[in-house]
């Protein structure tokens, strides 16, 4: 017995969904109550309400992503990959300015959004994670199809196509800069590597390799900072690192992360309770959202947000390890890889684990190209899910 003669609704998974409901209201009611503690004419935008707008579109694109056959992305990931590098090359070269409207703004430091009228800021490279996931799982797929025995050199091979393919994104993304999103590409480029079938001696390598890597980049930074500063990161992207390691000297730099940590703390085991905040800081509707929670429903209101992010985590690899096609599982391995990720680094960089990178958390923090982006992702996962065949026997 299977399940071929279930409808389609059906085979959705609706624990899933409902983990997604959830977060909706987590962030609907932080980025309300965040809204009296923003600045200036921002005390009068609706992002609470905004955000709702965007999570309904992204349920008219996570139903459109779920129906589609995950097969015709397979057919479509090149023209999808080459659609994404266009936007990304496009924002580069876009003048900051086309007569007197700003299309193309600096922000942070950063050329990273397109500003279209009636729509607001749109950043190509959100859309561009899903691209990548896409592309890599289908090249990773063929590239077994066409190799069916196994050798170094063919797992080489592979390498060789994943790291190609990742290059070219992640140099553009780079030179914006926004080395948030490069951090996130290389997650979803490890986590599909890591399940694509690669033996383990040459991923034990490439670990070593990257730890060597990032040890280099320490001891540079410590040892030679002029030339880190000339070389690898812009000063702004240097600012973050100072703040972070040392905020009451670079008080300027450290003052987003100092705050922070501040309005966590103040919250206690309960919260001040909502729309009760008294610390301020900047972005708090955005990068900062887990801050807001943290003070005004306080541990307990904390906890619950990362549970919440466990189960929906769980419930997709769930779906991996069950999918019957290997495109299925690299594409959950991608999309796992990409959220597992940024929910890690930015929860990490608000109580000051790690350095601040601007990257949001996924499905709470206002942004309309981020919380599309995670809904496309979840409509791969849900198609994956209502593809999967089970025997009552096997």
């Amino acid at each position: 017995m299977n399940n071929d003669n279930q409808t389609p609704w059906q085979q959705i998974d609706y624990t899933l969904l409902f983990f997604i409901f959830l977060l909706m209201c987590v962030s609907t009611v932080a980025i309300y109550s965040a809204q009296a503690s923003l600045p200036g004419e921002l005390k009068n935008v609706n992002f609470a309400g905004k955000q709702l707008t965007w999570y309904f579109i992204g349920a008219f694109v996570l139903s459109l992503t779920m129906v589609i056959d995950f097969d015709r992305f397979k057919q479509l990931s090149w023209y999808l990959f080459g659609f994404g590098i266009f936007l990304l090359l496009l924002l580069q070269f876009m003048p900051e300015y086309i007569g007197s409207y700003q299309i193309a703004p600096i922000r942070n430091g950063a050329k990273s959004w397109f500003v279209l009228p009636g729509l607001g800021s749109v950043q190509p490279s959100e859309f561009m994670k899903i691209f990548l996931i896409i592309t890599i799982s289908s090249t990773v797929v063929k590239h077994h199809e066409i190799h069916g025995e196994k050798t170094i050199r063919t797992d080489l091979l592979l390498l060789g196509k994943i790291f190609g393919i990742s290059a070219i994104p992640l140099a553009v993304v780079m030179k914006q800069p926004d080395l948030g999103t490069a951090m996130v590409f290389t997650a979803i480029v490890v986590s599909i590597t890591l399940v694509s079938g690669v033996r383990w001696r040459l991923l034990a390598l490439l670990t070593l390799t990257g730890v060597a890597g990032i040890a280099a980049v320490v001891f540079t930074f410590f040892k030679f900072p002029t030339f880190f500063k000339e070389y690898i990161l812009d000063e702004y992207q240097l600012a973050r690192f100072y703040g972070w390691l040392a905020p009451e000297e670079y008080t300027d730099a450290g003052y987003q992360a100092t705050k922070a940590i501040l309005a966590i703390g103040s919250g206690k085991l309960e919260g001040k309770g909502y729309s009760d905040g008294t610390v301020y800081f900047p972005e708090a509707h955005t990068d900062f959202i887990f801050a807001v929670i943290g003070e005004e429903f306080g541990f307990i209101g904390a906890s619950i947000t990362i549970s919440i992010f466990f189960l929906l985590i769980y419930r997709m690899i769930h779906t991996a390890l069950e999918s019957n096609e290997s495109f299925g599982s690299y594409l959950c391995a991608g999309v796992i890889g990409m959220l597992t990720f940024q929910v890690f680094q930015n929860i990490g960089m608000t109580v000051r684990l790690l350095p601040i990178t601007g990257i949001p958390l996924p499905f709470v923090s206002y942004g309309g190209s981020a919380l599309l982006t995670y809904m496309i992702a979840v409509g791969l996962v849900l198609n994956v899910r209502s593809r999967t065949k089970t025997y009552m026997f096997e």
